[in-house]
Parts: structure tokens; sequence; C-alpha cells
């Protein structure tokens, strides 16, 4: 049995999951809702705060299926409580970052610094470096 579809899916207070018998998975938090289609196959079920994902069969595309659905399930109750972040770790000598504004100058070896705009809902934040 596959060892990432096997572990339950805690789901914190303040987010609610609905399954929906076509396969539909709501997931809806204190940063949005999130909705996604998974295999008919699959069988998500809720008790007392977990979700369990099981399959019907050790197929190979069951087996694949049951990780696939369990991350994908676990990711949307991330996605709605804690939201994304992505960390960039620049090492070197010359190389640099800073908040111009609300946009990201990017020192990186180009003859000319690297300007990033954010898009909507995206906030840049740049540490002040220990030495």
């Amino acid at each position: 049995m596959s060892r990432i579809g096997r572990r339950p899916i805690e789901v914190p207070s303040g987010v609610t999951v609905e399954v929906s018998p076509g396969g539909t998975v709501n997931v809806q938090g204190p940063l949005g809702k999130l909705e996604q289609q998974v295999p008919v196959r699959i069988s998500i079920v809720q008790e007392d705060g977990v979700l369990n994902v099981t399959r019907p069969t050790d197929r190979g595309d069951d087996r694949a299926l049951h990780g696939l659905t369990r991350t994908l399930v676990a990711n949307m109750v991330e996605g709605v409580t804690k939201g994304f972040e992505k960390h960039l770790e620049i090492q070197g000598v010359g190389y640099r970052a800073q908040l111009k504004g609300s946009e990201l100058e990017l020192a990186v070896g180009f003859s000319h610094p690297v300007t990033i705009t954010p898009r909507d809902g995206i906030a840049f934040e740049v540490p002040i470096p220990t030495q």
C-alpha cells in the first residue's frame, strides 16, 4: 500500500471539507476556497477532523492515483490555512537582492539589475542579512 496515500490528513479548525459523490473535493478556509476534481475510484472519508484516502484495488493505476489524490487534497488544506510561500536563497560575492518600493531588484550577475514587479496578491520580503 502507498505510504503517502495511507497517511491521514488532519483538518484544522476553521477549515471545511466537502466531498461530493461525483468526485469533487471542496476545501474552504480562512485564506479562500479551493476545488479539485478527483478520480471517482478513489474514496475520501472524513471522520473526527481527519481525512482518509483509500483505493479499491492494488492495480498500478489505482496505486498511482491513491498517492496523487492524497497529496492534492493535503496541499489544498495547507493552501487555505497557510497559503503559499517560496523562499529564494542568494549566496555568493556580488549577488544582492533589495526592495525598491514593492518591486524586487536582483543583482545576479547580469550587466544590469533584474527588476521583478509583483502581481496582485503577491508580496516580496527581503530580510536583513546577518553576518
